[in-house]
């Protein structure tokens, strides 16, 4: 029987992507020739990634500026890894600190303007799973409200009856009494300093409880001036960096 000549559906699953070896290649390069259009080249490490928050940053250097996140190893081999194969004299110097959840920022801009808008720059989120609670949380006895107690009960509304299922399959002994969601007791979802589970973040993220601050920590630069790579301490003052 001769083939059906019908269109066929064909899954995201399976569409030929661009091969890993050509994306290193081009990472590769446009590294390099940031390193030789910029006169700064920045490492630096966040904490609470957000994609979002992350392409704001993006945006701000957009006009005199590049920046590179992800592939440590790509981006390593293309400043270099030794004196002897470094792209620039002082890159390999900058190696050491692309490791984990780090990017490079390359620029015009002086170390103290970036320093100074990175350390400013701070948006808080949602927590996710993993993180460690910034501060203690606990939803009063009595009627559940939306904002588990954050905002004034005259200022607030009764947690509705239908997410009663919910929160209790994330571990709040509620109750149901008369349509509104109760608790006999005080319920604490997040202990400040611990470590929170899928289900204390999606209480919390439910109450409007937001404890992951995005921050971008810049850890080290090298600047083509003066070939030479600067470590940068957590919270250092622009002015004191740039004077030093």
């Amino acid at each position: 029987m001769p083939k059906s000549k019908r269109a066929r559906i064909v899954h995201t699953s399976v569409v030929q992507k661009k091969p890993s070896k050509e994306k290193s290649a081009s990472l590769y390069a446009a590294v390099q020739a940031a390193a030789d259009a910029y006169q700064h080249i920045f490492v630096f490490s966040v904490e609470n990634m957000r994609n979002t928050y992350l392409k704001d940053v993006r945006q701000h250097f957009a006009n005199d500026g590049r920046l590179f996140f992800g592939k440590t190893k790509v981006m390593a081999k293309a400043l270099g890894m030794k004196k002897e194969d470094e792209h620039a004299p002082g890159l390999s110097g900058l190696t050491g600190y692309l490791a984990g959840s780090v990017g490079i920022l390359c620029t015009n801009r002086e170390p103290k303007d970036v320093l100074e808008y990175l350390r400013n720059f701070a948006e808080v989120d949602f927590a996710r799973a993993g993180v460690t609670a910034a501060r203690t949380f606990t939803v009063p006895a009595g009627v559940v409200h939306s904002r588990g107690g954050e905002l004034p009960i005259e200022e607030d509304v009764p947690l509705p009856h239908s997410l009663e299922v919910t929160v209790r399959k994330w571990g709040m002994p509620t109750r149901l009494d008369k349509g509104k969601v109760m608790l006999d007791q005080e319920y604490t979802v997040a202990e400040e300093g611990k470590e929170m589970n899928s289900h204390q973040t999606a209480l919390l993220k439910l109450f409007g409880v937001a404890m992951a601050e995005f921050k971008v920590q810049v850890l080290a630069y090298w600047s083509a001036g003066t070939q030479e790579v600067i470590a940068v301490e957590p919270n250092a003052d622009a002015e004191a960096m740039e004077e030093g």
